[in-house]
């Protein structure tokens, strides 16, 4: 079999794998200790490896964009709570027809305030999906892939935005992460693009490495997360300054109270020019192209080499 040149005359690990399966069982070769480290399950996933998983979490990732020439990204942020209009209303229905049944009980009241809340909410669902669709259309063109859709890889707003990508024909990125309860994948991810994270912190790198722009929608405590990690690496310049756009000004004003912040000296005034507020899509994008200098049928630009 020829070889790399770059590996000079050196087997593959793949080809030592193969050449390191016994051909003849012993008490030797059936000990763990004799199986090659990296072959070896039990120790990878000892404490001590913690350092070597650190760095697989980050290069598998990197490498697979870089195979499918991702140049730069487009993130996307939002509750996992917030359905699709459909399932809202159906959700709302069944919520409605229990309080018929039990229209004193202060549960199914509970149950039918909140459902209705989550049919308002829905067109979030629906702003997402509108504005994957506009940034993959002008994205993924010809050539290296850029401003690709990149979620969090779950329901709700996470979704949305895949689907809206799906939509149209283009790839899109889902970032999981391992949780004590189940999570499965949204289907609208691009299989290839699909990754698993165990650690939170390599998730949020990869977030960002390529990151073009954030647009943030309604979300809870992850959503919280996510942007505080972000406006405090613009802020305090480790990443390059992006557009970072908070979509409903009255939701973001009602949760948080960025002004407080500033009349309580704990930021500067001008922190509060790291991000804007959006309402729709279109806006959303537009803000994207205009801080970026582009008009509606300039080319994307190339992601910065020294990311």
């Amino acid at each position: 079999m020829e070889h790399d040149p770059q590996h000079l005359h050196l087997p593959s690990a793949r080809e030592d794998l193969e050449r390191a399966t016994p051909r003849v069982e012993t008490p030797q070769t059936r000990s763990p200790s004799y199986r090659l480290a990296f072959a070896d399950p039990e120790f990878m996933l000892r404490d001590e490896l913690r350092p070597v998983r650190l760095q697989l979490e980050l290069l598998k990732p990197e490498l697979v964009l870089q195979e499918h020439e991702i140049e730069s990204t487009i993130v996307v942020f939002g509750s996992a709570r917030i359905p699709a209009p459909e399932a809202a209303r159906s959700q709302l229905e069944a919520a409605e027809a229990a309080l018929r049944e039990r229209p004193h009980c202060p549960v199914t009241r509970r149950k039918a305030a909140a459902a209705r809340r989550l049919v308002e909410r829905s067109r979030y669902y629906e702003e997402a999906r509108c504005f994957a669709r506009l940034v993959s259309e002008a994205g993924q063109r010809d050539g290296p892939r850029r401003w690709v859709v990149v979620t969090g890889g779950g329901p709700g707003i996470m979704e949305a935005a895949n689907r809206g990508s799906h939509e149209v024909g283009a790839k899109s990125i889902g970032l999981n992460i391992t949780l004590p309860h189940e999570q499965v994948p949204n289907p609208y991810i691009t299989p290839e693009l699909c990754f698993q994270f165990h650690y939170f912190a390599l998730r949020k790198m990869h977030f960002l490495l390529r990151a073009r722009g954030l647009v943030v929608f309604p979300g809870g405590f992850g959503t919280m997360d996510e942007l505080f990690e972000t406006l405090c690496l613009v802020q305090t310049r480790k990443v390059r300054p992006l557009p970072v756009l908070l979509f409903d000004e009255n939701y973001w004003r009602r949760v948080l109270d960025f002004e407080a912040m500033v009349d309580e000296g704990v930021i500067d005034p001008e922190d509060l020019d790291i991000f804007r507020y959006v309402e729709t899509a279109e806006e959303a994008w537009a803000c994207i192209r205009r801080h970026y200098g582009l008009e509606a049928e300039d080319p994307l630009p190339a992601a910065p080499e020294d990311r």
